[in-house]
């Protein structure tokens, strides 16, 4: 059985034990009463930071749920710098689709991919700044855009031969994706064109979608509107060029390092 075939009938299995059923857009809604994930997990002491013993179980126990759901196809909720995000294996292209179905996005519109530390970049996209660059601003509040490698999934984003690259700066999202060893597909938890989420109660109505919300506490403040402008996009595709495709929440701290420390220069048409 091919990778994606046996990732969609393990997507069917983990579906149908939480009550949904596999269809078009909108049937895993209407296949589920209860307005309620599988299962919901708090983080001890919140999640930006690792938790230290005692704690450290309930953290494991976390790490462990949420990688024996992504590795069944399933798709979970989980905290990142910036926004609570919405995750799943960028190897299985079911999982990809449930992303797209639920939060009712365009599959033109790409999906960014999450990985554990910056040696991973490598293997995963050409890359043609200096190594020093990626780790001023990874991990943190950026996505960077780079054309990608053949070792992604055709299926993600198969539009375009770019793709958006983020370690966020948060403990627990980064040893997941190490845990977990593959890319993670990442977009943010809300539906498509609706605001933001910096807790998990505001995406409430995502959870019956869910096999397992990861509860970090509030991002930030809860409050704070730059939060919710998301990472800041940065196009790094072209050698000695940048283009900003989304200012997000860390615009000025970001593009200070591209022109001041390694003198790139804005692209035509970025908004820097």
């Amino acid at each position: 059985m091919s990778p994606a075939r046996r990732c969609g009938a393990l997507r069917a299995a983990v579906a149908a034990g939480a009550g949904l059923s596999e269809g078009p857009a909108g049937s895993a809604r209407r296949g589920r009463l209860l307005r309620a994930p599988s299962r919901l997990l708090r983080l001890p002491g919140g999640g930006a930071v690792r938790a230290a013993s005692p704690e450290r179980a309930g953290w494991t126990e976390a790490l462990r749920a949420a990688v024996a759901e992504l590795r069944a196809g399933a798709v979970v909720a989980v905290p990142t710098d910036t926004l609570y995000g919405l995750a799943c294996a960028a190897s299985c292209s079911a999982a990809l689709d449930a992303v797209y179905r639920l939060k009712g996005r365009s599959h033109a519109k790409p999906l960014a991919v999450c990985l554990g530390r910056v040696a991973d970049v490598y293997r995963y996209c050409r890359v043609s700044v200096p190594d020093g660059l990626l780790r001023d601003l990874l991990p943190g509040p950026v996505t960077l855009v780079l054309e990608r490698s053949q070792e992604l999934n055709r299926d993600l984003n198969p539009c375009t031969p770019l793709v958006g690259v983020r370690i966020p700066d948060h403990a627990f999202i980064q040893d997941l994706a190490q845990m977990f060893g593959e890319p993670l597909a990442l977009t943010s938890a809300n539906l498509s064109s609706q605001a933001s989420s910096l807790t998990v109660e505001e995406f409430q109505d995502l959870w019956p979608q869910l096999s397992l919300v990861i509860d970090g506490g509030p991002i930030g403040d809860g409050q704070s509107p730059e939060y919710r402008l998301g990472s800041t996009v940065v196009d790094l595709s072209v050698p000695g060029k940048f283009g900003i495709i989304r200012p997000g929440c860390a615009l000025e701290s970001t593009t200070a390092i591209l022109r001041q420390k390694y003198g790139l220069l804005p692209s035509h048409g970025s908004c820097s």
